[in-house]
């Protein structure tokens, strides 16, 4: 049994009663938390194998990324200032036709060491890119040898799409059943697997209904983007006559494993069923704000008892991976949004980007707060700053003037994956500049001009 000792911190639980303990210690057995606690940790616990003094430093539970797409890694930049459509067109069609297995898996690993040091110790992966079958395999690995609590939702559009990512439904089921028998379960459930229907207008009733039905004997969810934009919602009207959160309800889909990325243009009907069906929406604050997409009615939805969860979205629609930015900004907007000083408070936000993510990834029994029994999964924050200190009140320092910069240490399953905020498990000096060689390469393939 391997031990953690972490003391002489402000342990920020995210629990039911938002306790925050300062100082507190907390105490990790393997991948396990063992014990939480206030003030000095007992005597014993001083003999684990290490010691981590976390004076000056917050401890709080990973947060959980729960939507992004990791190739996008490697197109950020590409394609500023478009409304979505035109952003499709003009950055990830091009790059992603030219993807190659080795492309998915280096974007992957850039992207997920970029999580970590946003403070995420959990990702879920949108990844429909499937031009070479070993594709998802390499984001997988990608993520086996990162650390980092993973869910591969497996995207498909089987209509109406880019010709070269659509695919027959015998080759979706298919396909995501053979990615579920190699990897999900791994490393004692770190890494998982689910459905990941693209869009409403690029997806089937027919083959929605077939891997609803498959799904729900694998006991897994579904991810899907829902309602980003105006537009796509009038396609859907023209086509089927209905929104999007009515056509997932019209199939019977709509449920607790549902996670409805963006979830921006909902109508009151909507919002209503998402509350009565118990479906989590995903928040991208970011990239809804880089694409003009609009604005998602939060502090409604969590009025009405809808779990949120928070993300950033790929990174070519962002342009990064920060969950830590993603903290303040969606603080941010909907106070503006609603001219609301008090629309979304610290807490609330963290317990989004903590609690919310552990339930749409699935296991909010086992992460999104520090409690004895759940997983080993925390960040370390530094809050020994100038552009913190001095420190009246936690949550509001980890919301409002924290970043990446400050992430010093990141745990998960009771593993250092960075510490004195760096990285642990690889070079990433030398993942970063084979990620710009591939990279080159790809353009290359692709056809793209960059001005680097």
């Amino acid at each position: 049994m391997s031990t953690i000792l972490i003391q002489n911190a402000a342990v920020v639980t995210i629990d039911d009663e938002q306790r925050v303990l300062n100082p507190g210690y907390v105490l990790i057995e393997d991948d396990r938390i063992a014990a939480v606690g206030a003030g000095q940790p007992p005597a014993a616990a001083g003999k684990a194998d290490t010691v981590i003094d976390a004076s000056l430093m917050a401890v709080m539970p990973g947060m959980v990324n729960a939507h992004s797409h990791l190739f996008q890694s490697f197109i950020r930049g590409l394609a500023d200032d478009k409304p979505l459509l035109d952003w499709l067109k003009a950055a990830i069609w091009p790059a992603a036709q030219a993807l190659t297995e080795e492309d998915a898996y280096v974007a992957a690993l850039v992207g997920l060491i970029e999580n970590l040091r946003g403070g995420a110790t959990t990702v879920i992966d949108h990844q429909y890119i499937h031009t070479e079958p070993g594709n998802d395999d390499g984001v997988c690995r990608a993520a086996e040898e990162t650390g980092v609590r993973f869910m591969l939702a497996r995207g498909w559009a089987d209509m109406d799409y880019h010709p070269a990512f659509m695919e027959p439904p015998d080759q979706i089921v298919a396909e995501t059943a053979r990615l579920r028998a190699v990897w999900h379960g791994r490393d004692h459930g770190r890494i998982r697997v689910e459905f990941g229907p693209l869009i409403p207008w690029g997806c089937s009733d027919e083959t929605m209904l077939r891997t609803g039905r498959v799904s729900a004997g694998w006991g897994a969810g579904t991810h899907i983007h829902v309602a980003e934009t105006r537009a796509e919602v009038e396609m859907n009207l023209e086509r089927r006559g209905t929104r999007h959160i009515e056509w997932l309800e019209s199939l019977g889909l709509l449920g607790p494993g549902m996670q409805l990325v963006h979830s921006v243009w909902l109508s009151d009907h909507e919002i209503d069923l998402i509350a009565e069906r118990g479906a989590v929406v995903v928040h991208c604050p970011v990239s809804n704000m880089y694409l003009a997409s609009g604005v998602a009615r939060v502090p409604e939805m969590r009025r009405r008892g809808i779990v949120v969860a928070l993300a950033t979205d790929g990174p070519g629609s962002n342009n990064s991976q920060d969950m830590m930015e993603t903290l303040k900004v969606t603080a941010l907007l909907h106070k503006v949004h609603t001219l609301d000083a008090m629309a979304l408070l610290p807490e609330e936000v963290l317990w989004m980007a903590c609690r919310g993510g552990a339930v749409a990834f699935g296991q909010p029994d086992q992460i999104g707060s520090i409690e004895v029994g759940k997983k080993a999964d925390l960040i370390l924050v530094d809050l020994d700053t100038p552009l913190a200190m001095p420190v009246h009140r936690v949550s509001s320092a980890l919301v409002y003037n924290c970043g990446a910069r400050d992430v010093d240490t990141v745990i998960v399953d009771g593993r250092i994956l960075m510490r004195g905020k760096a990285i642990t498990v690889l070079d990433e000096k030398a993942l970063l500049a084979r990620a710009r060689a591939v990279c080159r390469t790809l353009f290359e393939r692709a056809g793209i001009v960059s001005d680097q």
